[in-house]
C-alpha cells in the first residue's frame, strides 16, 4: 500500500500508545483509551488530565520537564496497559493466596495503586539496568586491555546500540507482541491522519506513514545517543577505569539526559525541514521493528481513542 508522503498542515500534541487490542491517546485535556473487547465492541474511557507542573511551575521548564514527563507517561502507560489487560483475562487463573492476603489488607483501589507504582519502579530499573549498566559493566569487562578513554566509551557506546537492537529484534518476533506494534502503527497513522486535515476514517487513516517522528522507540534511542554524547564528555575528567563510578554517573546523568532528549525530540515533532528529517532519520527507521501495518479494525480503535482527546477549541493542541 503506497503511503501519503505529503506535508502535515499542522503538529499536534497529542500523542499515544498501544495497549492489548486497543489504543491510547493523550491530548491537551483528556486521555482516552479504546479497547475493542472479545465481544467485537470498542470499549471507550476518557478521563480529565491534570498535569503536575499546573501546580509547580517549575517542573514544566526545559531540561526540568523532560524527566517529569517520562514518569508520569510511564505511570499512565501502565495505568491503560492494566485496563486493557483486564478485558482479555486468563481463563481458570485463581488469584494465589499472596494475592488475597493483600487485596484483604489493602483494599482494591489501593491494591491497584500499588501494583500501578512498583510496575513503574519495576520498569525504570530494568530499562535502567539493560540499557545503561549492562552495557557500562560488559565493556568494563574489556578495561585491562584498554589504555584510552576514547576507546573504552566507542565500546561502551556500541554494546548499549548492540542490546537496544536486539531486545526490538526479540520483542518484533514475539507472536502476541506483533498484534500490540500493530496498534502501534494505527496509532501513528491516526495522528498523521489529524495533522493532514483529512476526515478520521480508517480508509483515510490507512494511507498516512506507520512511522512517527515524536515514537517512544525513537525516544530511547535518542536518550542512548544522548548518553554516549555525554558520557564522552563526563569520563574525559573522570577515573574511567573505576565500573562502579560509571555506573554512579550514569545513574546521575541520567535525569539531564532524558530532559536532554525530550527537547530534542520536542524540536523534531514540532518541525519539519531537512535538518529535522535527517536527525530523526536513525530513530523512524527502528520503527520498522515496533510499528506493524495495522487492518482497518485497529484503525477504528484508534480514531475512537483520537476522536475523545481533540480539543473543543481549535488549535489547543497545535504545537
Amino acid at each position: 500500500m503506497a503511503e501519503n508522503n505529503a506535508s502535515c498542515k499542522f503538529r499536534t500534541s497529542i500523542g499515544g500508545q498501544a495497549l492489548i487490542e486497543g489504543v491510547m491517546m493523550r491530548g491537551p485535556e483528556k486521555q482516552a483509551i479504546a479497547v475493542r473487547n472479545k465481544e467485537g465492541e470498542i470499549i471507550l474511557k476518557v478521563e480529565d488530565l491534570k498535569f503536575i507542573k499546573d501546580r509547580y511551575p517549575i517542573l514544566g521548564l526545559p531540561l526540568i520537564r523532560g524527566a517529569v514527563n517520562f514518569i508520569g507517561a510511564l505511570i499512565s502507560g501502565v495505568k491503560a496497559l492494566m485496563y486493557s489487560a483486564d478485558f482479555f483475562p486468563e481463563e481458570d487463573m485463581e488469584p494465589s493466596k499472596f494475592e488475597k492476603w493483600l487485596e484483604k489488607k489493602l483494599g482494591s483501589a489501593k491494591l491497584e495503586k500499588a501494583v500501578v507504582y512498583f510496575s513503574v519502579v519495576l520498569s525504570v530499573f530494568m530499562t535502567v539496568g539493560l540499557f545503561i549498566l549492562l552495557p557500562t559493566f560488559l565493556a568494563g569487562l574489556a578495561d585491562p586491555y584498554i589504555n584510552s578513554a576514547a576507546v573504552h566509551n566507542l565500546i561502551e557506546g556500541a554494546v548499549r546500540i548492540a542490546v537496544f537492537m536486539a531486545y526490538l529484534i526479540l520483542c518484533s518476533n514475539q507472536k502476541d507482541i506483533k498484534r500490540v506494534f500493530a496498534y502501534h502503527g494505527a496509532e501513528h497513522k491516526t495522528i498523521f491522519c489529524y495533522e493532514s486535515g483529512l476526515p478520521l476514517t480508517p480508509d483515510n487513516a490507512a494511507q498516512m506513514k506507520k512511522h512517527h517522528p515524536r515514537c517512544g522507540t525513537s525516544f530511547l534511542f535518542v536518550v542512548l545517543v544522548v548518553n554516549i554524547l555525554v558520557s564522552s564528555v563526563v569520563f574525559a575528567y573522570v577515573e574511567w577505569r573505576n565500573m562502579w563510578v560509571r555506573m554512579g554517573l550514569h545513574l546521575l546523568m541520567l535525569p539531564l539526559i532524558v530532559g536532554i532528549t525530550y527537547e530534542f525530540n520536542r524540536y523534531v515533532g514540532r518541525h519539519d525541514n531537512a535538518l529535522t528529517r535527517f536527525l530523526s532519520k536513525p530513530g523512524m527507521w527502528l520503527q520498522n521493528f515496533t510499528t506493524n501495518e495495522p487492518d482497518a479494525s485497529m484503525l477504528e480503535v484508534a480514531i475512537a481513542a483520537m476522536e475523545a482527546v481533540i480539543p473543543e477549541k481549535q488549535g489547543k493542541d497545535q504545537w
